[in-house]
C-alpha cells in the first residue's frame, strides 16, 4: 500500500479513479417519499381500524335467543255427575207394625183411624187392634179387685183396732188379737199384687193401639181392619215435612262427590215442573248393587252404586211433600 503524503491530490485522483463509483444521494427524490409515507400510515390505520372494528363487532348487542313460550298447565275439566234417584223423607219411612200378641201371634186391625196422605201428629192415634177389648177387659178386672181389697182392708184395719183395744182392757185373750193381725198382713200382701197385676195391665193397654211416634204423613197402608199385619206392618209413615232425595251414584264417580255439593233434580217421567235444589249431607260408605232401574232398556241393571243423600232446599221440599218414591235425574255439580 502506498502512503501518500497530507495535500496530495494526485494519489486521490488515482485511487478515487480505480474504484467502482457508488452513488448515494443525500436526499430521495419527492416521489418515492410520499409513497413510503402513505406505505407508513396505512400500517398504523389499519391495524387501528382493524382493532376498532373489531372491538365494536365484540362490543355489539348481541342477539338475545328467542324465548319459547311455555304451555300453560291444562287443567283438567271437572264434569257434571249425574245419577238417578227418588224422594224420600227425611230419615227414611219407618214401618209401624202391630204388637206381638199371645204366642207370637199378631192382633187384627179393628179399626183404622187415618187415610194415605194424611198429615199426623205425634201420639196421634192411628188404629186399634182386637186385642183391645180383653186389655181393657183385664185392667178393669184389677181396678175392680184393688177397691175390694183396699175395702177389706179398711175394715180388718179397724177390727184389729178394736180387739186391740179390747185386749189391752183384758177382755180378750191376746190369740184373738194375733189373729185379727196375721189376717190383715195377708190381706195387705194381697192388695200388694193386686196393685202390681194393675199396673202391668196399663203397660199392656197401649199395645192394643198403635200411635204416631213423630209428625209426618202416612205414606201407605199395608192392613185394613179385620187383617192381621204382617212383615210389612200396619202403615208407612214419612217425615215429609223434610224431604230428601236418595241418589245412587255409580262407585266410578264418587270420588267426584263430596258433603256440601250442590246438586239440580228433575223428575224422570214429569212428576213436578222445574227443577228441585238441594245439596249432598251423606255419602254412603256401602257400596251396593243399584235399587233404582232406569227406563232405558239398554242400562247395566248389575251396576254397583253408593247411596248419596241430598237435603232439599225448604222452598223446594214443600212442593214435593207429597211425592215420597218419586223418581229423579239428578245432576250433581262440580
Amino acid at each position: 500500500m502506498i502512503h501518500q503524503p497530507p495535500g496530495s491530490t494526485v494519489g486521490t485522483e488515482s485511487s478515487t479513479q480505480d474504484l467502482p463509483a457508488v452513488a448515494v444521494p443525500s436526499h430521495a427524490p419527492a416521489p418515492q417519499r410520499q409513497s413510503r409515507r402513505w406505505r407508513q400510515a396505512l400500517l398504523v390505520v389499519v391495524p387501528a381500524l382493524l382493532i376498532a372494528g373489531g372491538l365494536r363487532w365484540l362490543s355489539r348487542d348481541q342477539p338475545q335467543p328467542a324465548q319459547q313460550a311455555v304451555p300453560a298447565p291444562v287443567q283438567p275439566r271437572l264434569q257434571a255427575v249425574s245419577a238417578l234417584g227418588r224422594l224420600t223423607p227425611e230419615g227414611d219411612v219407618r214401618r209401624l207394625a202391630a204388637p206381638s200378641g199371645a204366642m207370637g201371634a199378631m192382633p187384627r186391625v179393628s179399626e183404622l183411624l187415618v187415610e194415605v196422605g194424611d198429615q199426623v201428629q205425634q201420639g196421634q192415634l192411628l188404629a186399634r187392634f182386637d186385642n183391645q177389648a180383653d186389655a181393657q177387659a183385664d185392667l178393669n178386672v184389677a181396678k175392680a179387685t184393688i177397691n175390694s181389697l183396699e175395702r177389706r182392708e179398711q175394715l180388718l184395719r179397724g177390727d184389729v183396732e178394736r180387739y186391740l183395744e179390747l185386749q189391752e182392757l183384758g177382755a180378750i185373750s191376746l190369740e184373738g188379737l194375733e189373729l185379727r193381725q196375721l189376717k190383715l198382713l195377708a190381706l195387705q200382701q194381697e192388695l200388694a199384687l193386686a196393685r202390681a197385676e194393675l199396673a202391668r195391665q196399663q203397660v199392656k193397654l197401649p199395645d192394643s193401639e198403635l200411635r204416631a211416634p213423630f209428625a209426618g204423613t202416612v205414606l201407605s197402608i199395608a192392613a185394613r181392619p179385620g187383617e192381621r199385619a204382617g212383615a210389612d206392618g200396619v202403615l208407612q209413615l214419612g217425615r215429609s215435612n223434610a224431604m230428601q232425595a236418595l241418589l245412587e251414584v255409580y262407585e266410578s264417580d264418587v270420588d267426584r262427590v263430596r258433603i256440601g255439593q250442590r246438586v239440580r233434580l228433575e223428575s224422570e217421567n214429569g212428576g213436578f215442573d222445574g227443577t228441585l235444589r238441594g245439596r249432598v249431607i251423606r255419602v254412603d260408605p256401602q257400596v251396593q248393587q243399584r235399587g233404582v232401574l232406569s227406563t232405558d232398556p239398554t242400562a247395566d241393571t248389575d251396576a254397583r252404586v253408593i247411596e248419596v243423600r241430598v237435603a232439599l232446599d225448604p222452598e223446594d221440599a214443600a212442593r214435593v211433600s207429597s211425592l215420597t218414591g218419586l223418581r229423579l235425574i239428578a245432576r250433581l255439580q262440580p
